[in-house]
């Protein structure tokens, strides 16, 4: 039970890891983002963060399930997946909020869906619980994707 819990923990900890890189970059994201044109469908600014801390620990438990299942070598394609849309997901900010392009965000975020459908997929053969987890975070990320769209397209001399 004690290794379960420690494990765990730092698989928390390690997406965690990943969740802050995002947001150093985006050091500005508040008042940039509150200067936008968003769509009325947009969700308020105070919603972002609720929802991504939940989404990551969802995410740390999914790859904590197929890690135990297999190991790192026993799930390597998995967890690389893994690996590269947590990659994917702190790269956004940085095409977003600091590098301020529009269209290299589209591409980044849509870029973030299709590794993070992936993900789910390879998760779910592995452990249908842990693509199950997956699910809200390729929800979340289909409305970012279609956001990041929607708000470029508004703002086309901000992005």
């Amino acid at each position: 039970m004690t290794n379960s819990v420690l494990s765990l923990s730092l698989w928390i900890l390690g997406t965690c890891l990943a969740a802050i890189s995002g947001a150093v970059t985006a050091k500005s994201a508040q008042s940039f983002y509150g200067m936008m044109q968003k769509p009325v469908w947009a969700p308020p600014p105070w919603l972002f963060g609720p929802a991504w801390s939940v989404l990551y620990i969802l995410m740390a438990i999914a790859a904590w399930r197929v890690w135990r299942l297999g190991g790192f070598s026993g799930a390597q394609g998995e967890l690389t997946l893994y690996a590269v849309q947590l990659l994917l997901n702190a790269a956004w900010s940085w095409f977003f909020f600091v590098k301020r392009s529009g269209i290299l965000s589209t591409i980044e975020v849509s870029m973030l869906l299709s590794s993070v459908v992936a993900t789910m997929v390879a998760f779910w053969l592995r452990d249908t619980v842990a693509g199950l987890l997956f699910v809200p975070y390729a929800a979340w990320v289909s409305f970012a994707t279609a956001l990041t769209v929607s708000v470029w397209k508004r703002n086309p001399t901000l992005l």
